[in-house]
């Protein structure tokens, strides 16, 4: 009779055997932003910008946004505590595309951000109304990449998962997990069905048609969701309209955090959301992770197989940083990801958490 750690190791490498096969499919037909002009007239653009305490990124981001050659870049401040209305008014100084909008007080029941976007497409004269977080960084002509792609693929809602910057080693081993998520547990074609439960979104960078906004019902439809974007793309199918999502690549990219406390902050407050809110199923995906990547190496020297294990993990980041253009090199920090994660899955865990200075109860 098989021992139990040999069930492990059979269903520990069939998890990464589908991995790697969603993987592959996706290095095919996973779209990346390219340069490319428009076939058709160019719609006007709001470019919407929610903003708490985000004058360090302001100061970087804006001058990029200030490239894209949209009709107006609307910034609103969530009553933040640092100068990101002072960045803003500097900045519309300069440019009378660049709009601050003071933020009204939050109701009862709704998320921090969701209710940022609603008052930001509430003010919007925009055809397309971008919603972009206020630390993605934009190159010259990003904005254009976007709108012919929403134009090719006749889409209401475009989603660009931009390329994580990563400095720091902790960024590097934990940040390429987000692409991880993508890309290998669902495979793209499946996002072009019309089945809204294959939906995929970033909120980091979502353009929408007019229609296609309001026909989803907004921000207001998604008040109290912490993944709004997914639920947002969701209600986007549902409401009948295209969705389509494409990588960054060199176009658009983002420094999220810029610490190891920040990552655990940001992170844990959105994973349990993935795991169908169930701490059992969040335990479980621990333990897997950290079996599939970080235990197989010791386990090796009592049964050489795991060392296959370990092959497909490094496998499996090799090629996720080759599609996200990513350093090759870095699949080697592959075994750190679960022990570097244990703190995002404990935080996760808890029933509050704290984010921008809020308080929310999952």
């Amino acid at each position: 009779m098989p021992a139990p750690l040999d069930y492990v190791f059979y269903a520990v490498l069939a998890w990464l055997g589908l991995k790697l096969g969603i993987l592959l499919l996706n290095l095919g037909f996973f779209p990346v932003l390219r340069r490319e002009k428009l076939q058709g007239p160019r719609p006007t653009v709001s470019l919407l910008v929610p903003a708490r305490n985000e004058a360090h990124n302001l100061r970087e981001t804006l001058p990029g946004m200030l490239l894209q050659g949209v009709q107006e870049i609307l910034v609103l401040d969530d009553h933040s505590t640092d100068a990101t209305a002072q960045v803003v008014e500097e900045f519309s100084r300069q440019d009378a595309r660049v709009r601050l909008i003071p933020g009204l007080p939050k109701p009862e029941g709704w998320m921090g951000k969701n209710w940022a976007c609603f008052q930001l497409a509430q003010a919007a004269q925009g055809e397309v109304l971008l919603f972009t977080d206020a630390d993605v960084y934009w190159r010259k002509r990003g904005v254009r990449a976007v709108l012919a792609r929403m134009e090719r693929e006749r889409a209401g809602l475009v989603s660009v998962y931009p390329r994580q910057m990563t400095p720091s080693l902790a960024e590097r081993v934990l940040l390429p997990l987000i692409d991880d998520v993508l890309l290998c547990y669902l495979p793209y074609p499946l996002i072009r069905t019309p089945f809204p439960s294959a939906a995929a979104a970033n909120g980091q960078v979502m353009a929408f048609t007019r229609q296609a906004y309001l026909a989803a019902g907004g921000h207001a439809a998604v008040r109290g969701e912490v993944l709004e974007d997914v639920r947002l793309a969701q209600k986007t199918k549902a409401a009948g309209q295209c969705l389509a999502v494409a990588l960054g690549g060199g176009l658009v990219s983002v420094r999220m955090y810029r610490s190891f406390a920040e990552i655990v902050e940001g992170l844990g407050k959105n994973l349990i959301e993935f795991h169908g809110r169930s701490r059992g199923v969040l335990a479980l995906s621990y333990l897997g992770h950290l079996t599939a990547y970080t235990l197989c190496w010791p386990l090796a020297l009592l049964e050489p197989g795991w060392l296959w294990v370990g092959a497909m993990g490094l496998l499996e980041r090799l090629l996720l940083n080759l599609k996200t253009g990513r350093a090759w090199w870095e699949f080697g920090l592959v075994p750190l990801a679960p022990l570097f994660s244990t703190p995002i899955y404990l935080r996760s865990g808890q029933k509050k958490y704290t984010w921008k200075g809020r308080e929310y109860s999952r």
